[in-house]
C-alpha cells in the first residue's frame, strides 16, 4: 500500500476496532458459540473502545434514490460502519454477493463481513463502496 493510499483508508480508527474486536472476541470463544454470543461479545469489546454501536439498527436499501427495502445488520459502528457476522464453516460467495449489495444499497461507505465459524481461524472480509458512488453522484 502507497503512502497516499494509507491517507485515504475511511474510518481508519473504527475500522481497526472493529478488526481487532475480532480477534480478541475469536481468540476467546475460538468456534465453538452461535452467531448471537459473537455479536454481544463484538458489542462489549467495541463499547469498552468507547464506540458508539446500535445492534439491528434498521437501514432503508435505495434504488435510484427511492426506498425499496430493509436491511438489518448485525452492529452498526459510529454510523458510518456496519458488520454482518456469519458462524459458519467458510463464507461463501453468496455471502459476500449479499453483504456488497447491502453496501452498494445503504448509505455506509465501509462494511465488514465477519466469520467466527471457521476453524482456522475469524475470517474478515473489509468492503468499501465509496468511489463508484461518487461518479453517480
Amino acid at each position: 500500500m502507497e503512502r497516499n493510499d494509507r491517507k485515504k483508508f475511511l474510518h481508519k480508527q473504527e475500522s481497526y476496532a472493529v478488526q481487532g474486536a475480532a480477534f480478541e472476541v475469536y481468540k476467546e470463544f475460538r468456534n465453538r458459540h452461535k452467531e448471537k454470543v459473537y455479536g454481544r461479545a463484538m458489542v462489549a469489546c467495541l463499547k469498552a473502545n468507547k464506540l458508539q454501536v446500535e445492534q439491528e439498527k434498521r437501514i432503508p436499501i435505495y434504488f435510484r434514490e427511492e426506498k425499496v427495502g430493509t436491511y438489518i445488520p448485525d452492529i452498526v459502528v459510529n454510523d458510518c460502519i456496519f458488520i454482518e457476522l456469519k458462524c459458519k464453516p467458510q463464507i461463501t460467495r453468496d455471502d459476500i454477493k449479499q453483504f456488497w449489495y447491502y453496501l452498494k444499497g445503504s448509505k455506509y461507505k465501509v462494511g465488514y463481513l465477519i466469520n467466527f465459524g471457521a476453524s482456522n481461524g475469524v475470517q474478515i472480509e473489509r468492503r468499501v463502496y465509496d468511489i463508484a458512488r461518487k461518479k453517480k453522484q
